[in-house]
């Protein structure tokens, strides 16, 4: 049994406080190998000068984010103007993001529910269930919705046999292969937390609320939801990020119309013709976007709790 001071609190705590750091420093070094100093070369790589012939040179130049913020003509001598280009593929790219993550909230939220309102028996099941198709490889599962939307895949006979359409419905190259492919692969990252926030729900409180005449709408807009939010947070965070830097569904199923800012990045990177200090630029302005929302609404968060506190 643990030991507890005058004040209550436990002296094993105490005794960990001691030696936490060393404790905590193989959890430092890791995350600093894998995490901090790969963001710390694409941040370097960002400022260097691109190679003729591909690769780069140690020196230091802001040619990456110029090219991705200005047009200067075919040989670079024209006076500059805004590349929207590159922006425009951003705007696709958040625009994606944005509405794979609802559709998955859409589909995930009552899948997530109704498996943590089962029998406790069953429910490993159905996450079971939920997860099995995600042993697979991210490519086989993106090429396998490939060959589902395409113009002789199975969902297009299946349409025609039912006599709903007469000739192969377009989807594959299209927003909408798109979207699904980024749904279909991160759909679980969105039924898992909310699960797990659904599961430690009190259920008493709907109970309560029907008793004062709530009705469904009502309690699971002002009761349920409430509770659960941290979950729904986690959920679209956990969707919105990757989606925003995938480049296996618009490649696959996109074409070059759909093209997203991962596949940008992926391009600078291939071959010799690739220009790495241009990808390295877009990857570290991608990333200080998705901070500065990220933070943003933390801080929004934060003060929230704070005035419902006070």
């Amino acid at each position: 049994m643990a030991a507890t001071t005058q004040n209550g609190s436990s002296a094993v705590s105490s005794t960990f406080e001691k030696v936490r750091t060393w404790l905590l420093l193989p959890s430092w070094i890791v995350l600093g190998a894998l995490a901090l100093v790969p963001v710390l070369l694409m941040l370097v790589y960002s400022f260097l000068t691109k190679e003729f012939r591909g690769g780069i040179i140690w020196e230091f130049s802001l040619s990456g984010y110029d090219q991705f913020f200005f047009n200067r003509g075919l040989f670079g001598d024209e006076a500059p103007s805004i590349e929207w280009t590159y922006i425009s593929i951003f705007w696709r790219s958040f625009w994606q993001a944005g509405a794979a993550t609802l559709l998955s909230l859409a589909v995930g939220f009552p899948t997530a529910y109704f498996i943590a309102t089962r029998p406790a028996g069953s429910r490993a099941i159905w996450v079971f269930l939920i997860t099995i198709p995600y042993w697979v490889n991210l490519l086989i599962r993106t090429v396998s919705m490939k060959f589902l939307l395409r113009d002789q895949g199975p969902l297009n006979e299946s349409l025609m046999a039912l006599g709903m359409i007469d000739s192969p419905l377009q989807l594959i190259n299209t927003n909408f292969a798109v979207q699904i492919g980024l749904f279909y692969s991160y759909l679980p990252f969105m039924v898992l937390p909310i699960y797990a926030a659904v599961e430690r729900y009190d259920f008493s409180l709907s109970e309560a609320a029907a008793d004062l005449y709530a009705s469904k709408w009502a309690t699971l807009r002002r009761v349920l939801l409430p509770v659960v939010k941290p979950g729904v947070i986690a959920g679209c965070i956990l969707v919105f990020v990757p989606s925003l830097g995938s480049f296996l569904a618009p490649d696959l199923l996109g074409g070059a119309k759909n093209f997203m800012i991962g596949s940008l990045i992926e391009e600078q990177f291939k071959g010799n013709a690739g220009n790495w200090p241009f990808g390295a630029a877009a990857s570290m302005i991608l990333l200080s976007i998705v901070l500065i929302i990220l933070m943003l609404f933390a801080h929004q968060q934060s003060r929230r709790e704070n005035e419902q506190a006070c």
